[in-house]
């Protein structure tokens, strides 16, 4: 196993890699094995299964785009702050389809790939701070804007925009508008 170069982090970047070509439902621990020329088995002494696998592949994908964000967000509030993550969200999913991919299987809070999860979270209740809304009405807002992210990403990945002239970065530019205006004004309980 040795020649091979398998160990747990080279691993998982090479099925992090696999998932942006080929999409993440497409990874299996045998694609994986055959790019590092071994068989199948040599993997399960650093993974338990492909289950375990496209966790890791989450948790370094969750850990690339929160780096990216906070980078972004890095002396940014309000509006400034809300456009510059969602910008990293969608070019992070542009750039690395499979591993934004990865950012959406279920995860329990315990593991590594949760942890990095929460990690998105807090960075939310940071551009949410600029707008000064309570709890609960900033898991809410946390919801709306991880919704709203993750749908326009998805369906503009699909395919889904081009019925129609308008361009999806003009869209997307308004919608964020009306997101800065929601927060802005959000709705007493």
């Amino acid at each position: 196993m040795a020649r091979s170069g398998v160990t747990a982090e080279r691993l998982t970047g090479a099925a992090a890699d696999l998932a942006d070509e080929i999409g993440l439902p497409n990874v299996t621990v045998s694609a994986v094995a055959r790019r590092f020329g071994v068989r199948p088995a040599a993997l399960y002494a650093h993974i338990q299964d492909l289950r375990d696998l496209r966790l890791r592949v989450a948790e370094l994908a969750l850990t690339e785009l929160a780096d990216r964000a906070a980078a972004a967000l890095a002396g940014r509030a309000g509006k400034e702050a809300l456009v510059a993550c969602a910008n990293t969200y969608r070019d992070y999913a542009k750039a690395h389809p499979g591993r934004y991919a990865a950012t959406r299987v279920a995860m329990e809070p315990d593991t590594p790939a949760g942890r990095a999860a929460v990690r998105h979270s807090a960075m939310m209740r940071t551009i949410l701070r600029g707008y000064r809304l309570p709890e609960p009405d900033q898991t809410d807002a946390i919801r709306m804007l991880g919704g709203m992210f993750h749908g326009f990403v998805d369906l503009e990945a699909a395919g889904g925009f081009r019925h129609h002239p308008r361009e999806a970065d003009a869209s997307w530019a308004r919608i964020l508008d009306a997101l800065d205006a929601a927060l802005r004004n959000w709705p007493a309980a």
